[in-house]
């Protein structure tokens, strides 16, 4: 039985999935979205994850654990470089799975996990919503002052 047991063997050897997960990692950082399996995917997101939250504070300990894991000095110079800079505000979340279909060959369920602040359409409609979150505490403040107002125009019109 497998109670309890998180991470999937994905049919493979420790020190191969390991090496497989290391480089899909090191792809994933230098192309910000790859396509994959589901599983693979999954995986993945459980790998890097804690990768990036390590590179969001640059010391000499971090770059360490993160060279230990990923085995690519080119990869990590660009996760601490230029990927921590754009997630540095993000409590979490840093990838995200798209379903794509089926594999033609096999048919096995394919993805792309991408990394989310790299996705420029996405991200236009996240600034608006935080344009708008200003907006609303402030409009919530004025309408709270105007609020008996309006409901005197609103009685004046019944009578």
């Amino acid at each position: 039985m497998r109670h309890g047991k998180k991470n999937n063997h994905l049919g493979r050897q420790t020190a191969h999935r390991k090496s497989m997960l290391a480089n899909m990692a090191c792809s994933l950082i230098e192309h910000k979205r790859i396509n994959t399996t589901v599983a693979k995917a999954k995986a993945l997101k459980q790998f890097v994850e804690p990768l990036v939250t390590k590179s969001k504070e640059d010391t000499t300990h971090n770059r360490r654990i993160v060279m230990s894991k990923l085995r690519q000095k080119d990869a990590v110079a660009e996760l601490f470089r230029d990927v921590a800079v754009k997630v540095g505000d993000r409590p979490g979340g840093y990838t995200r799975i798209i379903k794509l279909g089926n594999r033609l060959g096999d048919n096995a369920d394919m993805a792309m996990i991408e990394l989310v602040d790299y996705n420029e359409i996405y991200n236009l409609g996240k600034t608006k919503k935080k344009s708008t979150r200003r907006a609303g505490k402030k409009a919530a403040t004025s309408t709270t002052t105007e609020a008996p107002a309006k409901e005197v125009k609103a009685n004046d019109e019944e009578e």
